[in-house]
């Protein structure tokens, strides 16, 4: 990588996170994300532009607002940090090209809406939305190179440049992932919905499913669903189990229950939590896009290779 370039990206990639820490406060609440300026949530207090510099003014200010004191948090640093890592990451992988405008773009809107959804549980459309849009967009300019562009052009002699064509198959492509994993989601919500008699799986999700399958195509959308799924529920598993073993502690020292006692009404406990529990599947759905975008194809050569 040139240095001059990666240092540029980076602090491009910053001033992205800082707008989208806007937009994943904003956003749910239904706030404009470019009026009024940032201003404190607690005293109100406009934030001058020398304490905007992303996790500059954040560290020099010790994390918090300078006319009230009030803590600061540290997710804003995260998410700054983090989207300039990603920019760095698909520069670093792209190069300076459409693909790299691409996947920077997809990694830009999926930080915002996993961050967004684990505070709010809200998925905002005018990201999930935007991005299908994009996703769709930018399939005519970067080739998904996914199932329909090696299935297709051998059941249909298409009548196009070679030009055309890859574009076509590309747009194909990002389609039949769009609404594969908007449908998935969407039958598998209604199945749990049937089941349990409970919604399990919001709209938010759906979009956001479709925008990664626009983004990604056919087959790396399937893996990001399984991937999510599993790794959801270990998460779900590990909650419910942390929960049954502080409360089964806190049982037998406060209430002087024998640890059979104990372990039975902490794990009543326990099923509550994992019945009521509004789990933000839209950060695992994200998260392993962000994976399956850069690991998803060795991962599956690696695997194919196994049968």
């Amino acid at each position: 990588m040139d240095p001059f370039v990666a240092f540029s990206v980076f602090t491009f990639g910053l001033c992205f996170g800082s707008f989208l820490n806007v937009c994943i406060y904003r956003m749910p609440r239904g706030l404009s994300v470019s009026r009024p300026r940032s201003a404190c949530p607690n005293c109100k207090s406009m934030i001058p532009f020398y304490d905007n510099i992303p996790v500059v003014s954040w560290l020099l200010l010790r994390g918090r607002c300078r006319k009230c004191k009030t803590r600061i948090s540290a997710r804003y640093v995260l998410v700054e940090l983090l989207t300039a890592a990603m920019f760095l990451i698909c520069y670093r992988y792209f190069g300076l090209s459409a693909a790299f405008i691409k996947y920077a773009t997809l990694s830009f809107l999926l930080i915002g809406l996993i961050f967004t959804d684990a505070e709010t549980k809200l998925l905002p459309d005018k990201l999930t939305l935007t991005g299908l849009g994009l996703g769709l967009f930018f399939s005519v300019l970067v080739p998904v190179n996914d199932l329909a562009s090696q299935v297709l052009p051998g059941l249909v002699n298409l009548p196009v440049s070679s030009d055309v064509g890859w574009r076509l198959m590309s747009f194909v492509d990002a389609s039949l992932g769009a609404m594969a994993g908007a449908s998935f989601i969407y039958g598998a919500g209604a199945i749990y919905l049937r089941a349990r008699g409970i919604e399990g799986m919001g709209f938010g999700d759906v979009k956001l499913m479709g925008m990664i399958g626009a983004f990604l195509g056919l087959k790396l959308t399937v893996l990001t669903i399984f991937a999510a799924s599993i790794a959801g529920s270990i998460f779900g598993v590990s909650t419910v189990l942390a929960v049954w073993v502080r409360r089964t502690r806190r049982l037998m020292q406060r209430s002087h229950l024998s640890a059979m006692q104990a372990r039975k009404r902490a794990w009543q406990s326990a099923q509550l939590v994992y019945r009521n529990y509004e789990m933000p599947f839209g950060v695992f759905l994200g998260s392993m896009a962000l994976l399956a975008l850069f690991f998803g194809e060795p991962f599956l050569k690696w695997y194919w290779g196994l049968l």
